[in-house]
């Protein structure tokens, strides 16, 4: 009998419009969609959520700035993450924005559910409006009051507004993390953030006075107030399912796994677990935080002018290119470092000579030496294991440097056994003919594993794979895989001066 089939679901934190799609974006959707389509492979439905988050005080003021009202303004702009989403391959299956009517009408309704967990008091604190987040004492003291990723002085602000009790779910929140209920992946993460919640959970500001915060979700039953963004935004991971009135959501919560910078942990292995815990919901399985991408052992600034885009790349080198990088070159559970030459090197050096070569070489033996046609052969199947531990374990560059270390066997392996020199012996030597027809299936069999092992990686790659050897009939590539590209490294074959 047939084990039944599991639903899964994947998330990536929601982008506020105003800005430009970015490398951490990009990293968000990449990460998800290898996750995606590995668990699809596996013969699961997937759920992928991706969105935008189209409230705020930024927001407002970007609009009041080019003369037009804040939703015609998220309108104009949220087009620029989902053509993000399609350039990197994301196979996302659910795009929210909580300008959404549904959203809005699930948050007000979250609102009144938590109402039991939410109080009315001053706040006083220090803000950071660029990351629409108030700070404690204690963190703004260890920054030196200035916000280190906005490069701004944190604002003492004083106001009128509601609170969430999260610090009554301090002892739940911190046990279900020290279990693996709901698992903080990589484990160093963990203990920073069970090392800042050490003196327990503080209550959070969940709404902002109407006259400090205009565009926003109203607060049931209190016109003066709006709905802060955090409430809002991370309600969208369960709304987007059709929480709480649509049916086939409770299908798909609690989440499997929810992709996140590591910038936005706190809000995340606090704010939401004490939300979920207030609305009597599970708690998600597994938050996979993500480091940031550095550039030459920089931080990324438009100051400096270091900003990768992450379209020019997808647009220069093809979206397996990027994807490729991304997901083997940059640790998934740590920052990771791009230039320019390093990316190239690696596209001209690992996709254009270990792989495309191998790919072509391959092809055109079978062609020139049995008229295309793949002979029989004793498939050894590469033991994967360590590829399937990486993949569970959330390392997704150590699952794809085990590809390659496949790659580079298959390479040696022909070097070694040199079929071209076998093939000298046809119509001479009656053992040449099934000892290179035996050679050369075994190398296009390997190639077919690693096209399988690829689909989640590089999935356009993986199809020409499949397209050129999986019908025991080769079918010869137009063109090459990964044409040489030096736009930013010497060409070697260019004449010297």
């Amino acid at each position: 009998m047939e084990a039944p089939q599991k639903n899964l679901y994947i998330t990536t934190a929601i982008p506020y419009v105003n800005g430009t799609p970015h490398i951490g974006n990009a990293i968000d959707y990449l990460l998800a969609d290898i996750w995606a389509r590995y668990q699809k492979q596996q013969g699961h439905e997937v759920r992928f959520q991706v969105g935008t988050d189209e409230h705020g005080n930024k927001i407002a003021a970007k609009a009041a700035e080019l003369g037009i009202d804040p939703q015609t303004y998220t309108n104009q702009q949220y087009v620029n993450f989902e053509s993000l989403i399609n350039k990197v391959g994301a196979s996302a299956t659910d795009f929210i924005r909580t300008t959404d009517p549904h959203h809005l009408a699930a948050v007000q309704y979250i609102w009144q559910k938590l109402a039991p967990y939410i109080y009315k008091g001053s706040y006083e604190g220090w803000y950071c409006v660029g990351h629409e987040a108030f700070f404690t004492d204690k963190e703004v003291q260890e920054l030196g009051g200035i916000c280190p990723d906005h490069q701004k002085p944190f604002e003492q602000l004083e106001e009128a507004n509601y609170y969430l009790k999260t610090s009554s779910f301090t002892d739940q929140i911190r046990r279900a993390i020290e279990t693996g209920e709901m698992q903080i992946v990589p484990e160093f993460r963990k203990k920073e953030f069970l090392e800042l919640i050490k003196d327990g959970l503080q209550d959070v500001s969940i709404s902002r006075p109407l006259k400090n915060l205009s565009w926003g979700v109203p607060v049931p039953g209190d016109p003066d107030q709006v709905m802060y963004v955090w409430l809002d935004a991370l309600a969208n991971y369960i709304t987007v399912l059709g929480y709480p009135d649509k049916e086939g959501w409770q299908t798909y919560w609690p989440a499997d796994v929810q992709v996140i910078g590591k910038d936005i942990l706190r809000f995340h292995a606090g704010i939401w677990p004490a939300m979920l815990l207030g609305l009597g919901l599970q708690l998600p399985k597994q938050l996979l935080v993500h480091g940031h991408v550095i550039v030459g052992g920089a931080k990324m600034s438009k100051t400096v002018g270091n900003v990768v885009d992450p379209i020019e790349i997808v647009d220069t080198y093809g979206v397996d290119g990027f994807r490729y990088y991304f997901s083997r070159h940059i640790p998934t559970l740590d920052d990771g470092d791009f230039t320019w030459e390093k990316f190239e090197n690696a596209f001209n050096g690992e996709l254009g000579n270990d792989l495309g070569n191998l790919i072509q070489r391959v092809a055109s033996m079978i062609t020139r030496y049995q008229a295309g046609v793949i002979g029989d052969s004793e498939q050894a199947e590469h033991d994967m294991t360590l590829y399937h531990d990486a993949m569970t374990n959330l390392e997704f560059n150590r699952a794809i440097d085990e590809v390659w270390s496949m790659v580079r066997s298959l390479n040696q392996y022909i070097d070694n056994v040199k079929p071209w020199e076998v093939a000298k012996g046809l119509g001479k030597d009656p053992e040449a003919e099934p000892h290179l027809a035996e050679i050369l299936a075994h190398c296009s069999g390997a190639l077919l594993q690693i096209g399988d092992l690829l689909v989640p990686f590089m999935p356009t790659t993986a199809t020409a794979i499949h397209d050129i050897f999986e019908s025991g009939v080769v079918k010869m590539p137009e063109g090459v895989l990964f044409p040489k590209k030096y736009i930013h490294t010497p060409d070697p074959h260019a004449p010297k001066a």
